[in-house]
């Protein structure tokens, strides 16, 4: 028996191409990727080797995921070049338990070489897109705004970016809702000891002259008439079985933890055999899965231990099901019973055995009062609730039901009114995304995976692109800058936005459901994102003028300013370091040296074919693919023709001076009709040449 730790092997481009600026962008969506084994990891290589030229048969128990398949793989790669007759198997499992290891045992199948090459998908495309975007980015940038610190890298990832989308969307929403003021009627009645407070039917009207004649006529014929008095059966359903993404967005809701480190203790919880596998998408048990044992394991808790109980003494119900189901693994649920945890493990833990057992309880009961009143043809409601039962929520105790008794009034009744009044109130906007908030939108568009949803969001927060201030993002001005370039450049797959990745992800699900290749689902996504890049490359000039409105202008935004970096951000590979939406696997380029300017305001300004093959040769040590690309469009719509890749137009779009520089961008400070407008001059700080020119007429 012996183990691994992880990926053994990383992808990467060949050595020709590390050259950021010798490379042209548009060469890394065709350049060949290796697949090789990590060089600190080359000692784990050796020893799987030499285990397998020993063995007849290997048993892979990696995680029983996407991931954990494409380990498996690797695996099964590095030994088959060992020992080519070597048997492989697969283990498929949950839980790390006796019982359920002996019946992963009994049904050995083989590795899902779909799911691997979908991780190889992945992979590839991650790296292809990161790094295109990345070095131009970089390059763009980099030599324009100094102050954003030496060496920053500015990376781009197809999650990143439509992430950070999400919470630039809001904030900005925000920043621009306007307050409008409305008008309401309430009325007040006293009666038993209570009062009950009845609302407008209309709720409110954004009309004050209205509010008040309505108000009037109230006023003029107070005597409130009992319309209906109803009373109905009220229930609060019992949770659903838990799931990956439901875990992270309970941790920033309930506890005040971000996703990150709640996926981090909840891994380190399985692997202790506490609870089961923590990343699934199936929220229904099987019909066959045994519950009671479970439960048992729990019932001699000193919190929990007598509500368990009682579940086992007849009041357990068969959990709801979902519509989730991942085809791997159970909901995530409490494996035996843990009195020892202290601190987040401790919380997490509670957190999963509340909401099994609260999953196997009956929903909560009560009865809902409903009383409906007329004053001069205005009507008014008000609500009573009365919880007969609690149920579930005598264990699950994040949910709130809130009771509210009301006096009895008979149908038909009239009555005077304590107190009738006119209030006003104005509207508001909507709130910052909580990191709840922006994993329930992730999921919807499609961005991330359950398993990587938490990375996605700790990397744009690793790059500087936002802040959490309290539980609420605030994009950074870099962040916001970034953002706002991408939307003004008015693409029509704009890059900021959810849809390419969405239709990135769907074609991992084709190829592991096997109804498209690896190498047709690459080749379509390449092509898109190449497409996409050739409209960005020549609007390089945009990115630069927006940016320095954000870091230097007036932009409006109020978001912070990124601190200086405090480490190399540099791109990543898809090696441990970096995560999986990261742009490079190779050292930045060396600084070059930064010119100031000051952007004006831009105006806000298909799909081309083409065909590749792929070839696989294996190696010692590594898997190459090679792609060969005709683009074939329609005018702008295809690649960009005859263009210097290398670098973007011009480095920065703007002419050179006489004496042979760039020139630098002013502003005229005239008192005339030019107030304002920005021009090119000479770079030089001492003696200048006389060049001159308006940035508008260029």
């Amino acid at each position: 028996m012996t183990a691994v730790v992880g990926h053994l092997m990383e992808s990467s481009f060949p050595p020709h191409c590390k050259s950021w600026k010798g490379t042209p962008f548009i060469q890394l969506f065709e350049a060949d990727i290796i697949k090789s084994v990590r060089k600190d990891l080359q000692t784990i290589e050796d020893n799987l080797s030499q285990e397998a030229r020993q063995a007849q048969v290997l048993v892979i128990w990696t995680d029983c995921d996407l991931e954990g398949e494409n380990i498996g793989a690797e695996v099964m790669d590095v030994c088959r070049r060992a020992n080519p007759r070597i048997q492989i198997k697969r283990a498929r499992f949950s839980i790390i338990q006796h019982r359920e290891i002996w019946e992963a045992w009994s049904r050995l199948g083989n590795i899902d070489l779909r799911q691997a090459a979908a991780v190889d998908a992945r992979a590839e495309l991650d790296l292809r897109i990161g790094a295109v975007f990345t070095r131009f980015m970089t390059l763009t940038l980099q030599p324009e705004f100094p102050e954003l610190g030496e060496g920053k890298i500015i990376s781009y990832g197809s999650c990143q970016f439509p992430t950070l989308g999400f919470i630039v969307e809001r904030y900005m929403k925000q920043q621009r809702f306007v307050p409008e003021d409305f008008w309401k009627i309430d009325v007040f009645i006293n009666r038993e000891g209570s009062t009950a407070k009845f609302d407008w039917m209309r709720d409110r009207l954004f009309d004050q002259r209205l509010t008040l004649v309505l108000y009037e006529k109230c006023m003029d014929d107070p005597m409130a008439t009992v319309v209906s008095m109803t009373t109905k059966p009220k229930s609060k359903w019992a949770p659903l079985p838990l799931t990956t993404v439901e875990l992270q967005k309970a941790a920033s809701r309930m506890m005040r933890m971000s996703s990150d480190r709640v996926m981090k203790v909840a891994e380190d919880l399985y692997n202790r055999g506490i609870i089961s596998y923590p990343r699934t998408e199936t929220d229904s048990f099987a019909d066959n899965f045994e519950l009671h044992p479970l439960i048992e394991a729990q019932a001699h808790d000193p919190h929990w231990g007598q509500y368990a109980q009682g579940l086992l003494n007849g009041r357990f119900r068969r959990p709801r099901k979902g519509k989730g189901d991942d085809q791997a693994h159970p909901p995530i649920h409490p494996v035996k019973g843990a009195t020892d945890l202290n601190g987040d493990e401790e919380r997490v833990y509670e957190y999963v055995t509340r909401r099994f057992l609260a999953c196997c309880s009956e929903a909560a009961k009560g009865s809902e009062t409903v009383a409906t009143i007329d004053i001069a043809g205005e009507r008014f409601v008000t609500k009573g609730l009365s919880i007969i039962e609690r149920n579930y929520m005598e264990v699950y105790i994040y949910d709130k039901w809130a009771e509210n008794t009301i006096p009895h009034f008979t149908q038909g009744e009239r009555i005077v009114p304590t107190e009738l009044k006119m209030t006003t109130g104005s509207t508001t906007g909507p709130e910052l995304l909580t990191e709840a908030d922006l994993i329930g939108l992730m999921e919807q568009s499609g961005i991330g995976t359950d398993a990587t949803i938490h990375e996605h969001i700790r990397k744009i927060i690793d790059r500087e692109y936002t802040n959490k201030e309290g539980q609420y993002f605030v994009p950074t001005v870099l962040g916001m800058a970034l953002i706002c370039a991408y939307e003004e450049m008015s693409l029509d797959l704009s890059l900021h936005r959810p849809h390419l990745r969405s239709l990135m992800e769907t074609g991992m699900k084709r190829i592991c459901d096997g109804t498209r290749s690896k190498s047709e689902v690459v080749h379509e996504s390449v092509d898109m994102y190449r497409n996409a890049f050739a409209r960005v490359f020549q609007q390089a000039r945009v990115l630069i003028q927006v940016v320095a409105r954000y870091i230097r202008g007036n932009s409006g935004a109020q978001a912070p300013l990124p601190r200086p970096p405090e480490r190399n951000h540099g791109g990543g590979g898809n090696n441990d370091d970096f995560g999986p939406d990261d742009g490079d696997d190779f050292d930045p380029p060396p600084p070059r040296p930064a010119t100031r300017g000051r952007g004006r305001r831009a105006e806000p300004g298909g799909r081309g074919r083409g065909r590749a093959t792929t070839t696989r040769q294996a190696s010692s040590s590594r898997t190459t693919t090679s792609r060969r690309g005709s683009g074939r469009g329609r005018g702008s719509r295809g690649a960009a023709p005859e263009m210097d890749w290398t670098r973007p137009p011009d480095s920065t779009g703007k002419p050179k001076c006489e004496c042979g520089l760039f020139a630098t961008i002013k502003r005229s400070r005239k008192q005339n009709e030019n107030e304002g407008r920005e021009f090119y001059t000479c770079a030089k700080a001492g003696a200048k040449c006389r060049f001159f020119a308006w940035t508008d007429e260029v």
